[in-house]
């Protein structure tokens, strides 16, 4: 058993001869358990249980975002505001693997994902950026009416700001 300070999870490697390249990994009751194949070296197992252990990581701070922060919330909140209710989402919650954007949004499933990211910045740019894919339920584009309806926010120009200060490119956000 192995157990990272930073994330106190144990590992449990499970070396099978009937697998042959597939590896794999699931937590079960706090532990992460590490599926590698009998023939893998001690360097390759190493360099497979620090990624599934990252990808735990991962797994663990993106439930914790979604059960802490009601993202569904506060886009009903900012859909009756600014939309008059119009942008109809099936989903609205933070994932971890959005590392070149801000947000996206599935027109057709209507499902919005938020980067994780902007769990540490403050809310009225994590508001922003929750507006404006709402915003594109009703103009699936960047259009003058997108923008005239993203720009009734008072704080658009702030957080675009805010988000090219942060280093990172503003027309990312989609």
């Amino acid at each position: 058993m192995m157990e990272n300070k930073e994330y106190p999870l144990s590992v449990k490697i499970i070396r099978s001869d009937k697998r042959k390249r597939t590896i794999g990994a699931k937590i079960v009751s706090g532990e992460l358990l590490v599926y590698l194949p009998a023939g893998i070296s001690g360097e390759e197992e190493k360099k497979w249980v620090d990624k599934m252990k990252r990808w735990a990581e991962e797994h663990k701070k993106k439930k914790e975002l979604n059960d802490s922060t009601n993202l569904e919330k506060l886009g009903e909140k900012l859909n009756r505001e600014y939309l008059n209710g119009k942008a109809r989402f099936s989903s609205i919650e933070y994932v971890s693997n959005q590392k070149r954007v801000f947000g996206s949004c599935s027109i057709r499933s209507r499902q919005i994902r938020i980067s994780d990211r902007l769990a540490k910045m403050p809310d009225w740019v994590r508001d922003y950026v929750v507006l404006h894919e709402l915003t594109h339920l009703v103009h699936p584009n960047h259009s003058k009416p997108f923008w005239r309806l993203v720009n009734q926010y008072r704080l658009t120009e702030r957080a675009r700001g805010y988000l090219m200060a942060s280093n990172l490119d503003s027309d990312e956000v989609e």
